[in-house]
């Protein structure tokens, strides 16, 4: 006798329903799913999170000559890894990010995506506001290099938690409206910054308030984290399979009452997993080895071309000239356009092949930046760090759903945190190489780094990367 949920089935899906004892997966009944509010909701509510993340990732750039005019850095270093320097404080946090996303990320697999969401959250606000409060450039850069280890858990679990809940046909649109949400946090980051970092208030350096604000992410945990559910996929994965039905059923129910029609019938493929465990050691089996050569090579060259303008534009405006105060003007306008990218994307985010929206990106990178380096003029600076913004942000929310899609949910947040880890090492050494060729070679000598890293980026991944888009993740990943 057939089974409530293997009836409308093909014969060959029936077949595989029958093999795994008649359970439909949770990949099947999820990615079944259309567009709904509830699901937007959860992801909105993830964003939420990442927001903290996105204001400290650019804070870093915009409190930089509130820095440099207290004294506690200065624009360059005296040797390559001097830690007088503004690349000592970047250097930290990206430091911080690769030991989050290298040594920890296993936690989310390991713990789950919603405990580690809300904790990793918590650890980096308490250890953004101690660093508020230091006054040495040691302190400050061990307590900014402890608060990116929380960052850098809360990015990959983030990244894994989004992958996991979204419809195959709309994962890529849901990682555009997270990260458009998410990059939401930059302007403001930018006003804030250009109000309160050059003035003192309460006794307090300006920057210092910035810094605080960005800690404030800790009131929202506890509401947060009781308004999202666990991920089913990876309590199905974890073999607790009940869990996942309570919570796929409460889904359902809130898709089905919204939507006011009965849902599509679950559809089985191959490749549909069941309880295992996963091992880091699987990214070097022969399946997922090109991968993951692919994405760490990746990773090497692309902070070069979004972290170098991305965290150094005041610092290089500065060096050809331009005051404090407009240069923070300049970088608020074009922080504004940060949101745009994500929400332009989120209409294509589906159509156009996902390897290629990051390929064209990075490109587009090199050709902006060349120009830019070339203008004096405020509304050519302006327009081409705009058009830098956007595309960096573009290629951003693409490869943040790229990378989650290539590896199974057993080994996502371990595997991803692992080739993403490389982006943060790289990260570490670019800043004090930026500050070296912005010493020797000015900002052109940086921005033909930048856009050499970019073409390079262009040619790998157009070349070498895997089609995934609109394809279930473990049709992928099989």
């Amino acid at each position: 006798m057939r089974s409530d949920r293997t009836e409308g089935l093909e014969p060959q899906q029936e077949a595989i329903s029958q093999g795994a004892g008649t359970r439909i997966t949770v990949a099947a009944r999820l990615d079944r799913l259309p567009r709904s509010r509830y699901i937007r909701k959860l992801i909105v509510l993830l964003s939420l999170g990442a927001c903290f993340e996105f204001y400290d990732l650019f804070f870093s750039a915009y409190i930089a000559p509130a820095f440099y005019s207290t004294g506690i850095f200065t624009p360059t270093t005296k040797g390559f890894f001097g830690i007088e320097g503004f690349a000592s404080f970047v250097a930290a946090l990206f430091a911080g990010l690769f030991v989050g996303t290298l040594v920890f990320s296993p936690v989310s697999d390991r713990f789950g995506r919603r405990a580690i969401f809300s904790f990793s959250l918590l650890w980096y606000s308490v250890c953004t506001f101690v660093m508020a409060l230091q006054s040495t450039v040691a302190a400050i850069n061990l307590w900014r290099f402890l608060a990116g280890i929380g960052l850098g858990v809360e990015m990959i679990t983030i990244g894994a938690y989004v992958s996991e809940l979204a419809p195959k046909e709309t994962r890529g649109e849901a990682f555009a409206f997270n990260q458009f949400v998410s990059f939401s946090a930059v302007p403001v980051a930018a006003l804030v910054s250009s109000v309160l970092a050059p003035r003192r208030l309460l006794g307090f350096d300006g920057w210092r308030w910035v810094v605080i604000l960005g800690a404030s992410g800790a009131i929202f945990v506890w509401f947060i984290r009781r308004a999202i559910p666990e991920s089913p996929r990876w309590l199905e994965q974890r073999g607790r399979i009940e869990e996942a039905d309570r919570i796929m059923q409460e889904i359902e129910q809130r898709v089905r009452t919204e939507s006011g029609a009965a849902l599509p019938e679950p559809r089985l493929v191959e490749g549909d997993v069941y309880p295992a465990r996963g091992s880091l050691r699987e990214i070097w089996n022969k399946k997922y080895r090109g991968r993951t050569v692919l994405l760490i090579l990746f990773h090497l060259l692309q902070p070069i071309g979004y972290y170098g303008f991305a965290s150094w534009v005041p610092t290089l405006l500065l060096a050809e000239g331009v005051n404090v105060t407009r240069s923070l003007q300049y970088t608020f306008v074009m922080a504004l356009a940060s949101p745009l990218g994500p929400l332009v994307g989120k209409a294509f985010a589906d159509v156009f092949e996902r390897k290629w929206q990051i390929a064209w990106s990075a490109l587009v990178i090199a050709v902006c930046g060349l120009l830019f380096a070339q203008q004096r003029e405020a509304a050519g600076v302006v327009l081409f760090g705009v058009l830098l913004t956007l595309s960096s942000n573009w290629m951003s929310f693409s490869y943040h759903t790229y990378q989650s899609e290539l590896y199974p949910t057993r080994i996502r947040a371990r595997a991803v945190g692992f080739v993403y880890s490389w982006s943060r090492l790289s990260t570490v050494f670019s800043s004090f190489l930026i500050a070296s060729f912005l010493q020797n070679y000015g900002t052109a000598g940086v921005f033909v780094l930048i856009a050499c890293s970019m073409l390079a980026v262009f040619a790998l991944v157009g070349g070498l990367g895997p089609r995934t888009t609109r394809r279930r993740l473990e049709e992928i990943a099989r």
